[in-house]
């Protein structure tokens, strides 16, 4: 009775994040309960492996009582500090300088956000100021990627390449441009590593060009893209992007908002590549999930060209209220405290190999095309007809089914809108919780094949 009560309280009152109103309406939430390890257990009892750490970022997992114990001393000595008036908190300070001290290179400004998207639109006002005040204020064009995911804000949604985030949103602007994903599975110029890393530094030389070099802000990317389908770049990419950014006076802006602390081996993607941008935005692991957080971290240029050519005496005008949240911070720097000292990282590192060679074996069925992914990242794409990549016909409904298929079997996951199955593991997982996670997945494709018009599709020609 409870629940239904629950249930019907939130179809009343509660506004959830990209779904259909009228279809949440409809079919109510599952309402979760508990969560330990990478496990969940909901209001009715029933116990989920949580394939997917919340929204990828539970990445330390679910019930750890150090991290709960930091929230609540911090809680009880100063549960609120502000940024404002050149006030400050030791958490703050001290979390601002352990994340200066883990990124590359200058990256050495912190400035600390709610979350992800907060922090991408704070990224693209300081990029903004920072050109104002050191000469080039015609730099006012933002390139991104087709695929990308740089939040739901009014100003990351248009940096954001995804259909539903522009619908009826008056999305992008147009300042706002996209260049095509480099996406090795269905890239025009694959499978060649090398074809597609020049074909995508080709696109962004005449982006820049077409646009006018002088013109032109930033290029931002995620090292692996998320939301668009787990998108996994070839070696090498990002650091051919970089390069041409900097030829042409480019700023770049390298997202870990999903890729950071772990998620692909490393404490940051970027890693992998050796290259230092200029600005980096980053959330989710940031805290592990446990309280709301995100950064932009500045590089020593962009910090210096703010602080050293803004008005003499003039505040710079960007603040949140809850910038630097002393509780939030304390909580970071705990969870930081688990992927280093607590040895999580380095669990993440070795079962993310096993992760991947598991997910491989999938590769297998005849509903999949391909995996791919790094370390604890990873995806599925669906297919009918693999020699010809031919997608699920949009009304067989398939990735929506798998996901009600899997939850019947204990296991959450992610369903992108066309038909690509994500999976980010938290990093507390054994190899024991991989082969749970790759089992019942099997089954899920399995109990789908098992259907007549899912089967059938399979030996329809493409049309």
């Amino acid at each position: 009775m409870e629940n239904d009560y629950l249930e019907g309280l939130d179809r009343a009152h509660l506004v959830h994040p990209v779904v259909s109103w009228s279809e949440h309406e409809r079919r109510g939430a599952m309402i979760l309960e508990s969560g330990n390890g990478a496990y969940l257990r909901d209001s009715e009892g029933r116990e989920y492996l949580d394939g997917f750490a919340g929204l990828w970022c539970v990445n330390i997992g679910y019930g750890h009582d150090s991290v709960v114990e930091a929230a609540a001393r911090q809680m009880r000595q100063l549960p609120y500090a502000t940024g404002y008036f050149h006030y400050a908190s030791e958490p703050a300070i001290r979390f601002a300088e352990a994340i200066a001290r883990r990124t590359p290179g200058d990256l050495d400004h912190v400035y600390f956000t709610l979350g992800g998207s907060d922090a991408v639109d704070s990224a693209v006002r300081f990029i903004r100021y920072y050109h104002n005040v050191t000469g080039a204020p015609q730099r006012k064009h933002f390139i991104a990627l087709e695929r990308g995911y740089h939040g739901s804000t009014s100003i990351g949604s248009g940096l954001t390449a995804l259909p539903v985030f522009h619908d009826d949103f008056d999305g992008p602007s147009p300042f706002q441009h996209h260049i095509p994903s480099p996406y090795p599975y269905r890239h025009p110029a694959g499978p060649s590593e090398e074809a597609i890393i020049a074909e995508s530094v080709k696109t962004l030389r005449a982006t820049i060009e077409r646009l006018g070099a002088e013109n032109v802000a930033a290029f931002f990317c995620e090292p692996i893209q998320g939301s668009g389908g787990i998108i996994v770049p070839p070696r090498g990419w990002l650091k051919a992007m970089h390069q041409v950014c900097r030829e042409y006076g480019v700023l770049l802006v390298v997202d870990e908002v999903i890729t950071g602390f772990g998620r692909t081996g490393p404490l940051f993607a970027l890693e992998d590549e050796g290259v230092v941008p200029d600005l980096m935005t980053m959330a989710k692991g940031l805290t592990s999930g446990y309280a709301p957080l995100g950064a932009v971290v500045l590089s020593e240029g962009i910090y210096r060209g703010i602080a050293d050519n803004a008005p003499a005496g003039k505040p710079v005008g960007h603040g949140f209220t809850y910038s630097g949240h002393p509780v939030s911070c304390a909580v970071g720097l705990e969870v930081l405290r688990l992927y280093e000292e607590g040895g999580l990282l380095a669990n993440g590192q070795r079962v993310g190999k096993y992760f991947q060679q598991r997910l491989r074996e999938l590769e297998d069925h005849p509903l999949v095309g391909e995996s791919r992914g790094r370390g604890l990242l990873g995806a599925l794409e669906l297919v009918t007809d693999k020699a010809r990549k031919t997608k699920p016909h949009p009304s067989l409904r398939l990735a929506d089914r798998l996901l009600t298929l899997a939850r019947e079997r204990g296991l959450i996951f992610r369903a992108f809108a066309d038909d690509i199955l994500g999976f980010a593991p938290p990093l507390c997982c054994s190899p024991e919780d991989i082969d749970r996670l790759i089992e019942r997945l099997s089954s899920t494709l399995d109990a789908a094949l098992d259907e007549p018009d899912i089967h059938a599709a399979l030996r329809r020609p493409p049309l």
